[in-house]
């Protein structure tokens, strides 16, 4: 969900590009599509890495969490990095760095292992992605070029996205759940070869003043209230879960007030009060919630409850992937014409009916439905989205376009990490409050099935066939149990974000 498109309208025009230029965004391109495309396949592979490594429900959470709340912690030090001693340079290290650990997380033997390798997977990755936007715009100094540059690196991620359950369902067919890491080493390996032969290194000549405290505190905001909203989820409210809330709203207020008084801060407030940057972010915020939500459990409801093989459970997602593309161009001629305000909600009307759809059909309607309710979604936030991420950085000063870049992509990967926290936690809640365990379940296998679905699923595969089949149909239903309850709230967000939308996308900048 690229935040970026737009920014071209804000610079100057300069001299067109070769060959040579255009070779430069295919190899920038490459980073861009690894990272949309581990977005999607590693929820795929989650239900063979459950099997596998057996984790218990917040750390099969915090698998798919930790990445993107490292690389959304650090997307504004690293892009300032990047200013200060090079793009190309950040580049080459993440690209390296990525790589290596890609190798490392394909055969952690352990939950916790793969959990570390997806953090420095975050942390690797949040060099890669304002390396690759910031030396596109050096790279192509032509406006009219560089919008077509910069449009072709926004596919990219919708491409990756959809590409990913395919890549996944290919993958997992034919090797074991490591191959979805393994993928990045052949697609980083030319990027690291090629990228010094083509791409020019260009720095900031005056770049922003690099703040420990406020990356530290930063940091210190999200983590402890993830963890939080996880704790929450699995023991209800605990000391634990008190502290760490308070812990991250106090850090919070910390890091706002150093931002506030900060001579050259890291983050500037002010964009905050400009209600179009506001509204728009927010919007953007809360689809991603609902998006990554939705995708975290279908994933496994396709695979485990429906019985669908991998490369079957990605197809069956692939149009409501290509729909989200698809509404994204064509609401451009649209947005035209109609008003911000009124082209948003309306196409949030689109995502809500595909959480009605989830959440008034059962496992027993097959996979039709779920094929239908993602279409629907992806209408939606295909459109929405691709109007919200314009009215960003044209609400901002064209000085401050750096700046509203940052915080729209943090504002994507928290989102994804909350998305996957908030809806994937309350589908475990209700899925161990629900699950009742038939009778000849014996008690290591019931304590296995009360963790996760793949849990119960792979529990049951030792067990006679009549107590295995109950146990499944059991752990089936008590799931179907939260993705209603689940639906309804992600469907309460999408209202949130058309009110939002209808109340804040109509104001004029500046205000």
């Amino acid at each position: 969900m690229p935040t970026t498109a737009t920014i071209s309208l804000q610079e100057t025009d300069g001299p067109r590009v070769g060959a040579r230029g255009w070779a430069a965004l295919v190899v920038l391109m490459l980073p861009v599509l690894l990272v949309s495309v581990d977005n999607t396949v590693l929820s795929f592979a989650l239900p063979e890495i459950s099997t596998a490594l057996s984790p218990t429900g917040v750390q099969q959470l915090w698998i798919i969490d930790v990445y993107p709340l490292v690389l959304a912690g650090l997307l504004v030090t690293m892009g300032t990095l990047g200013d200060r001693f090079g793009r190309r340079r950040m580049l080459l290290i993440g690209a390296t760095g990525f790589a290596l650990v890609s190798a490392l997380a394909a055969f952690a033997p352990t939950a916790g292992l793969l959990i570390a390798a997806r953090a420095l997977l975050g942390l690797f990755g949040a060099m890669l992605m304002p390396s690759t936007l910031s030396l596109l715009r050096s790279v192509f100094r032509n406006r009219e070029q560089r919008r077509l540059a910069i449009a072709v690196w926004a596919a990219a991620f919708s491409a990756g996205s959809a590409l990913g359950p395919i890549v996944g369902g290919l993958l997992l067919e034919h090797f074991a759940w490591g191959a979805v890491f393994l993928v990045a080493v052949p697609v980083l390996i030319p990027l690291l070869i090629l990228a010094p032969l083509l791409v020019p290194e260009s720095r900031d000549p005056n770049p922003g003043r690099i703040d420990p405290l406020s990356i530290l505190t930063s940091m210190v905001t999200t983590v402890p209230v993830v963890y939080a909203i996880k704790e929450f989820a699995v023991e209800g409210v605990t000391p634990l879960v008190v502290i760490l809330l308070v812990l991250g709203v106090g850090m919070g207020f910390l890091f706002v007030r150093r931002q506030l008084r900060a001579e050259i801060p890291m983050l500037d407030m002010a964009l905050f009060r400009r209600g179009m940057f506001t509204g728009a972010i927010l919007v953007n915020l809360l689809s991603v919630i609902a998006l990554v939500g939705f995708l975290y459990y279908v994933s496994q409801h396709l695979q485990l409850v429906l019985g669908l093989k991998p490369i079957d459970a990605g197809l069956a997602l692939i149009p409501g992937m290509g729909m989200m593309i698809v509404a994204g161009l064509a609401v451009v001629p649209v947005a035209r014409r109609v008003r911000p305000e009124i082209l948003v909600p309306s196409a949030l009307v689109f995502s809500l009916a595909g959480y009605l759809v989830v959440a008034f059909t059962t496992h027993a309607h097959g996979v039709a439905p779920l094929i239908v309710a993602f279409v629907l979604l992806g209408t939606g936030i295909g459109a929405a989205e691709t109007v919200s991420n314009e009215l960003i950085l044209a609400a901002a000063p064209a000085e401050k376009a750096g700046a509203a870049s940052a915080v729209s992509e943090t504002a994507y990967e928290l989102g994804a990490v909350l998305g996957t926290t908030i809806l994937g936690g309350i589908i475990t809640a209700f899925y161990r409050s629900s699950l009742i365990i038939p009778d000849g379940v014996p008690a290591a296998a019931a304590d296995r099935a009360r963790e996760t679905l793949a849990g119960a699923f792979s529990a049951a595969e030792g067990l006679p066939a009549s107590v295995a089949h109950a146990l499944q149909q059991a752990a089936a239903d008590a799931f179907g149990t939260g993705v209603t309850v689940t639906s309804l709230i992600g469907g309460v967000l999408v209202i949130g974000a058309a009110v939002i939308a209808a109340l804040t996308l109509g104001r004029r900048l500046g205000s």
